[in-house]
């Protein structure tokens, strides 16, 4: 159970953060900015969430799911795994989130059109949010795959499809608000020469 009594503590003022397994790291290392960047994420979803509540109930219900699975991510990320045995069971995502998200991906999906066009992002107001959570998402992965890459670190599978799904999702549910409202706003390629 978290507790948090002091909000500052001033360990940082030295440009490291804690992971939660004890060891600091600079505040630009990988692995920081990696979960970081899911946090950003995130807050992301939290904007879009006053707007798509208004705009459908059940949709954001689901946002409220994977803002849930966001934290757990972020957990996952901040607890490196090494070759000690870990003092506690490290929360960690596993495949039935990944399960859960690919099928709302499908229940949304079953009553779009086919795309003929690439979608700009724009449309209702949630729909926007969305697409700008989908662009910090795909950041997030960026940095989830360059760490898994970098020796001495681990990102687990369950966790790299989580994220890589998780742009799917904001893709999807964004169109989905739109079918609902004036349609998607498509790409025009050079529309304006």
């Amino acid at each position: 159970m978290v507790k948090l009594n002091k909000i500052y503590t001033r360990t940082g003022d030295d440009g490291t953060t804690g992971l939660a397994t004890g060891p600091r790291r600079q505040k630009f290392d990988l692995r920081v900015a990696a979960y970081g960047t899911v946090d950003e994420t995130n807050a992301c979803i939290g904007i879009a969430r006053l707007h798509v509540a208004a705009e459908d109930a059940a949709l954001d219900a689901m946002l409220f799911r994977i803002s849930n699975d966001l934290f757990d991510l972020g957990a996952d990320l901040s607890t490196p795994e090494t070759s000690e045995p870990p003092a506690y069971e490290p929360l960690r995502i596993v495949q039935a989130q990944v399960d859960r998200i690919e099928a709302e991906i499908d229940q949304l999906n079953a009553s779009l059109a086919p795309l003929r066009s690439f979608v700009l992002p724009g449309g209702t107001p949630g729909a926007t949010h969305l697409h700008l959570a989908r662009t910090v998402s795909r950041r997030a992965e960026r940095l989830m795959v360059e760490l898994a890459q970098t020796d001495g670190e681990i990102v687990s599978r369950p966790a790299l499809k989580y994220v890589n799904r998780l742009s799917d999702f904001l893709f999807v549910a964004s169109r989905f608000l739109n079918a609902r409202a004036q349609g998607d706003v498509l790409w025009v390629p050079g529309q304006n020469r």
